[in-house]
């Protein structure tokens, strides 16, 4: 890791720090960098917000979204204290967001966290969870069934129609 990386690394943590003081707030502090620079931070809040998205890597691609006026983080690198869960790591490929950074793995939180109880902890499966994610809605716990497609269908050719 050169200099630059264990600089926002020790920023991504700190947010963590900081997390671990804020009521209804995780562990998990995360920052993105484009052209050596901060663009956005974050941590996660998903108790706090009654907001199961709310994750540090969320948080921070938010802030950086709103600061850079675009939801194209191209050149960005997303550095967190925890790795990402496949929720952060859909929205950071749908931002395009270049390579991520973690301290902490997986198997490294769900050690320390497996006796946290559930008003400081959002239980999930974060093995399962990547396997479901990556297979059709449906092919996994969660049922899934369609309704009213032509009508769905008609809303988004007229938009698409649009221009």
């Amino acid at each position: 890791m050169d200099q630059t990386d264990e600089t926002f690394m020790r920023r991504a943590i700190a947010l963590s720090q900081q997390a671990a003081n804020t009521p209804g707030a995780q562990p998990f502090g995360a920052v993105v960098v484009k052209d050596g620079a901060v663009v956005g931070e974050g941590f996660n809040q998903a108790i706090g917000k009654l907001d199961p998205t709310s994750h540090g890597e969320t948080e921070a691609m938010r802030d950086a979204c709103n600061r850079l006026g675009t939801l194209d983080l191209t050149g960005c690198t997303v550095f967190t204290s925890c790795e990402p869960c496949a929720l952060c790591v859909a929205t950071m490929q749908i931002a395009k967001v270049e390579a991520v950074v973690f301290a902490a793995g997986l198997a490294d939180s769900a050690r320390v966290l497996a006796g946290v109880g559930p008003a400081r902890r959002v239980r999930t499966d974060i093995t399962t969870l990547r396997a479901e994610a990556s297979g059709p809605v449906g092919s996994g716990r969660m049922k899934a069934r369609r309704a009213l497609v032509a009508e769905a269908v008609e809303v988004l050719e007229a938009w698409a129609a649009q221009g």
